[in-house]
Formats: C-alpha cells, sequence, structure tokens
C-alpha cells in the first residue's frame, strides 16, 4: 500500500468501544503470583507510531512484540464467550487486555492484509499478524473455561504501519477483503500459518 487511500479497499462500518493502555503487563511471567494490579487506563483517544505501536502501553517500541504492537478484539466474539459459558452478564471486555475492542467487523481475513481504521481522529494503517491467543488466566480472571471458550477468539496482532490517531467511537475500517460482521463473533481454530 503506497501513503495514499487506496480506493479498492472495502469500507466497513466499525465502533471502536475501548482503547487500553497500560503501561505494565498484568499476566506475563506470573504464574504462581497472580495477576499483578497494574495501572490500565481505557482513553477516549491514543496516539499510534509505526513499527512501535501505542505511544505509552507495555508493548510499544519493543523488538520483541513488533509484530504484535497493537492487539484487536472484537467484542462480538467477547459476547459469545459469556453466553457459551452461561454468564449472568458479559464480563469487562478490558480483562482480556486488548489494545482495541471493537464492534461490527471480523477480524480473522486481515491477517496478512494492511487495511486501515479510520476513527474522529485521523486514520492508522496496520497489517493484520498472528490471532491473540487467550492465556489460561482466562480461566482466573473471567471464570472457569473462559480460556477454552476464548480459542480462536482472542482477537487480532497487529503492526502499525504508520502514525497517527484513533479515537473512540464510531469509524470506518478500509480492508482489501471482505469481512462479515456476523462472523465476528465466530471461532476459528486452524493450524494453518498467515497468508
Amino acid at each position: 500500500m503506497s501513503g495514499q487511500v487506496d480506493e479498492h479497499l472495502l469500507e466497513h462500518p466499525v465502533e471502536v468501544l475501548h482503547l487500553l493502555v497500560s503501561p505494565e503487563h498484568a499476566y506475563f511471567g506470573r504464574p504462581r503470583d497472580g495477576a499483578a494490579d497494574v495501572p490500565t487506563r481505557d482513553l477516549d483517544e491514543v496516539a499510534v507510531a509505526a513499527g512501535k505501536g501505542i505511544h505509552g502501553d507495555r508493548f510499544f517500541g519493543k523488538a520483541a512484540h513488533m509484530d504484535a504492537a497493537v492487539t484487536f478484539l472484537a467484542v462480538e466474539a467477547w459476547e459469545a464467550v459469556a453466553a457459551d459459558l452461561a454468564l449472568p452478564a458479559v464480563p469487562d471486555p478490558l480483562l482480556a487486555r486488548r489494545n482495541l475492542v471493537v464492534r461490527g467487523v471480523e477480524l480473522d481475513p486481515l491477517r496478512g492484509h494492511e487495511f486501515e481504521l479510520a476513527t474522529g481522529a485521523g486514520t492508522v494503517r496496520f497489517r493484520g499478524g498472528r490471532p491473540a491467543n487467550p492465556c489460561a488466566w482466562m480461566d482466573r480472571v473471567v471464570a472457569d473455561g473462559a480460556h477454552r471458550a476464548m480459542r480462536g477468539r482472542g482477537g487480532l496482532r497487529c503492526t502499525p504501519v504508520s502514525d497517527g490517531r484513533i479515537a473512540r467511537g464510531t469509524g470506518v475500517l478500509r480492508s482489501p477483503v471482505r469481512l462479515d460482521p456476523a462472523r465476528a463473533g465466530g471461532a476459528v481454530l486452524r493450524r494453518t500459518p498467515l497468508p
């Protein structure tokens, strides 16, 4: 993709519900200690740097996470997990610790593709990477069985390929592939690598 908007991209309406930024990990490297009590902010707007991630986030500029600097989660997947587990209410989606919680778009077809997210704050381009697999902590912080129920529904890891800002609220996701919002909550289980 060039620096210009590709007119061949398909436009999908999307709602950005949450923008999570946390300077520290809550679950990594803590198998016996329990989840860490770390500062986590759900912001109205974030700044994104190409190749680095979201300013102020724990993954920003970390070499080991360059291909996964920003994580997306479809809230429909989170709602499907709650339904599968017969929970009395949908748990706070911020427990999944994904940076962008969105409504209205299927994420898995974006693997291996560049796409744009346009919100009231501007447009940021991303490259879809590998699935954001859930960790075993989900059984402790959400409910028994959540880790298993989230398999194939944990979201998508992405690399930002342009600088920009993202705002909470309505927006447009421009994709080179068609996305079916009705499939946003479905589990996608496979053994195949990225395209």
